[in-house]
């Protein structure tokens, strides 16, 4: 049997992509160990901080342990707090080389580190304007989804729960609403604890999932980054295949029509 992620790629941004992992690369104890979570993830997509990275390679940084001829580097703009600082941050990012894809946070509040989408949809407008193909994280609210894409947001990145919560999807209803709202691709972001809240979003239908938490902060990112990976090949697999209806009353495995009674 071919293996599913050949034959059921993500094109994202102009790219195609065969896993529908994405990882961050933050909270690691050692850059070693990122190294080898990212390699037992089966992750093409990597985030990186721009804020939080040593840019001019002065000293040992992050990015001498990710192999940019495999992976796909998405620099991010966390620890912004206005469109204008979002804009400069990734501005920064782009000339510094990483690339001219972001992962675009505005955040408004410091406590819950939820993000100021009016803020947001500003900075996605602005980036998308200078030529980068933005990924904003969002809260999971269907009408900021549909504006974003509108803005020209090659994906949109709700929130299963706050960032680092490892509480999983809250709100699995207002996920099926985006997926229905939108057509570029939907990506969970934030929230992620364990393996199965990363195969629900996927078995939900969203077309990816990004985390970093849930990894880096495991008692075994190694093993945890394996699971996430293989939960997210499930997820996708049942969806793909389609799950039974639910229903209130049981149904027998064997058709009772033909019994003798």
């Amino acid at each position: 049997m071919t293996y599913a992620r050949e034959t059921d790629p993500l094109v994202l941004g102009g790219k195609t992509f065969h896993s529908r992992l994405m990882v961050g690369t933050g909270k690691y104890e050692t850059f070693a160990l990122m190294r080898d979570a990212l390699d037992a993830s089966g992750a093409e997509v990597v985030t990186v901080a721009v804020r939080r990275v040593n840019l001019d390679r002065s000293s040992e940084s992050l990015l001498d342990y990710i192999d940019t001829t495999r992976y796909t580097l998405l620099p991010n703009t966390a620890g912004c707090y206005t469109a204008d600082e979002a804009v400069r941050t990734a501005m920064l990012g782009r000339e510094a080389g990483l690339s001219d894809w972001v992962k675009l946070e505005v955040i408004g509040d410091e406590k819950t580190l939820f993000p100021d989408t009016v803020a947001l949809l500003e900075a996605t407008r602005t980036l998308v304007r200078e030529g980068f193909v933005v990924l904003p994280y969002s809260n999971d609210d269907p009408i900021m989804a549909r504006k974003l894409e509108d803005a020209g947001a090659a994906a949109v990145m709700p929130l299963g729960a706050p960032i680092g919560s490892g509480m999983g999807i809250q709100n699995p209803a207002n996920l099926r609403i985006i997926l229905e709202t939108v057509s570029v691709p939907v990506i969970v972001d934030a929230g992620v604890g364990t393996a199965s809240d990363a195969s629900l979003a996927l078995e939900l239908g969203c077309d990816a999932v990004l985390m970093n938490t849930g990894i880096a902060e495991a008692k075994d990112p190694v093993a945890m980054a394996r699971a996430m990976n293989l939960a997210v090949e499930a997820g996708r697999t049942a969806y793909k295949a389609g799950r039974i209806p639910r229903k209130l009353y049981a149904t027998a495995s064997s058709p009772l029509e033909g019994i003798s009674r």
